[in-house]
C-alpha cells in the first residue's frame, strides 16, 4: 500500500491508495477450490488411517500424488475459454467413448467388471470416470446449440430431446457391458439433472424415466449383471441374511460407523479399522473411517463439505450463460448423487455399487476426472464475470 496526495491544494493531506485485486485469483470461487481441497485432505488422511497397518504409508503418499494431478488438472481446464465449450464439448464425448471401446476390447476386470484399462507401471485408467464429465458437456452443448433459433425461454424441442436420448444411450449401455452398475447410475442422475435444468417438458422427463425402468428391468431379466452385483441387491433387501457373505462388507462398515459414538475412537485408535475388518477401505468404504475414528461430528463435516461443494456448484450455475448453467448443474448431480449413493452404502441405506466417495476415496481417475470438473465450473465461473 502506497500514500498519494489526493487533493492538490492539500498535498499533504494523504489518503491510502488501494492495491488491485491479485490477478493470479481474480475470477475463481475461491470457496469452491478450498472445499475440494479439504475434501482431498480429509481423503488422504482416512485412505492413511485405513492403510496404515497394512501397507505403511504408500497409498497416503498416491493419494497425495493424484491430488497434486488433480490440482493441475484443475488449472488447465479453469483457463479454458467456457465460451469454446461447444467446440470442446463433442471432443470429449468421442474421446470417452472411444475411452469405453477400449476398455470392453483390452481392459482389465477387477473385481469382477471389466473397467480399467492397464498402462504400465502398476498405473490403471477407468474410462468411465470421464464419461460422466463427457456426456454432462455434450448434453449442455447438443441443448443450447440451436437456442439462438429460438425463443430464449423455449424449451427443447423433440429433435433435441431424441438427440439427447442417443447420447446418453451409448455411454451407458457401454458401460453396463462392463458391468458397472454404479457409475450408470451415476450417469443417469447427473442427465437427469441436465434435463431438468434445461426445461424438458414433463412428458419427456416422465417417458425417459419410465425407459430408464424398463431398461433396468431388461438389464436384470438378460442375465448382463453378474450373480455378485444381484446378489448385493438381495443383501440390501435383506442386510440380517449372509452377514458373513455377501453382506459382510456392510455389516462390518455399520460396526464401525456405530463403534465412533459422537467424537470417535480417534485417529489410528478405530478397532475395525486397525483389524482390517472392511474389506476395501480405503476406497468404497473409506466413509466407515471418518465415521469409526472421528465419530458423528468427523462424519457430519463430510457431509457438510459436500453440501458446500453443491451449493457452490448451484451458485455459479444461477449466474452462468446456458451451457455453462448445464453443465454446472450436471457436474453438481453428478458430485451429489454419487456422494449420496458411497455414503449411503456405507449405513446400509442403498445397495453397494462400487462407486467412490469423490476426493475422498482412493483412486487416481476418480480424482482426475473430479478435478478436470471442478476446473470446468471455475471457467464458467470466470466467464459469467466477463
Amino acid at each position: 500500500m502506497t500514500l498519494v496526495a489526493r487533493d492538490p491544494v492539500a498535498p499533504f493531506v494523504l489518503t491510502p491508495r488501494v492495491a488491485p485485486l491479485d490477478r493470479r485469483s481474480a475470477g475463481y470461487d475461491l470457496v469452491l477450490a478450498g472445499t475440494a481441497l479439504a475434501l482431498a485432505l480429509a481423503g488422504a488422511v482416512l485412505v492413511w488411517a485405513a492403510t496404515k497397518t497394512t501397507s505403511g504409508q504408500s497409498y497416503l503418499y498416491r493419494h497425495l500424488f493424484n491430488a497434486v494431478l488433480a490440482g493441475g488438472l484443475m488449472l488447465a481446464a479453469s483457463r479454458i475459454n467456457a465460451r469454446l465449450l461447444r467446440v470442446i464439448g463433442p471432443i470429449v464425448y468421442v474421446a470417452s467413448l472411444l475411452g469405453l471401446l477400449l476398455v470392453l476390447a483390452a481392459g482389465s476386470t477387477i473385481n469382477g467388471a471389466k473397467a480399467w484399462i492397464r498402462i504400465g507401471g502398476g498405473f490403471e485408467l477407468q474410462p468411465s470416470e470421464f464419461a460422466k464429465l463427457g456426456l454432462i458437456v455434450a448434453m449442455a452443448v447438443l441443448f443450447t446449440r440451436y437456442r439462438d433459433d429460438r425463443d430464449e425461454d423455449a424449451p427443447p424441442t423433440t429433435r433435441d430431446v431424441l438427440a439427447a436420448a442417443g447420447l446418453v444411450a451409448v455411454p451407458i449401455g457401454l458401460i453396463l457391458l462392463q458391468p458397472d452398475l454404479g457409475s450408470a447410475m451415476v450417469l443417469a442422475c447427473a442427465v437427469f439433472g441436465v434435463l431438468v435444468a434445461a426445461g424438458v417438458r414433463a412428458r419427456w422427463t416422465i417417458g425417459l424415466l419410465v425407459l430408464a425402468v424398463l431398461t433396468a428391468i431388461v438389464v436384470l431379466k438378460a442375465g448382463v449383471l453378474h450373480d455378485y452385483q444381484l446378489a448385493r441387491f438381495k443383501a440390501f433387501a435383506h442386510p440380517n441374511v449372509d452377514v458373513r457373505g455377501i453382506a459382510y462388507n456392510v455389516h462390518q462398515a455399520r460396526i464401525a460407523i456405530a463403534n465412533g459414538g459422537l467424537f470417535g475412537t480417534g485417529l489410528f485408535h478405530g478397532p475395525q479399522t486397525n483389524g482390517g475388518y472392511v474389506p476395501e477401505q480405503q476406497t468404497d468404504f473409506i466413509y466407515s473411517v471418518a465415521g469409526e475414528e472421528f465419530g458423528l461430528v468427523g462424519a457430519a463435516v463430510v457431509i457438510a463439505l459436500f453440501a458446500l461443494l453443491c451449493w457452490r456448484g448451484l451458485r455459479i450455475a444461477r449466474t452462468a450463460d446456458p451451457t455453462g448453467r448445464l453443465v454446472a448443474v450436471g457436474v453438481v448431480c453428478w458430485f451429489g448423487f454419487q456422494a449420496f449413493q458411497n455414503i449411503g452404502m456405507n449405513l446400509g441405506l442403498t445397495p453397494v455399487t462400487g462407486v467412490p466417495l469423490p476426493f475422498v476415496s482412493y483412486g487416481g481417475s476418480s480424482m482426475f476426472a473430479q478435478g478436470l470438473a471442478i476446473g470446468l465450473l471455475q471457467a464458467v465461473h470466470r466467464k459469467s464475470l466477463e
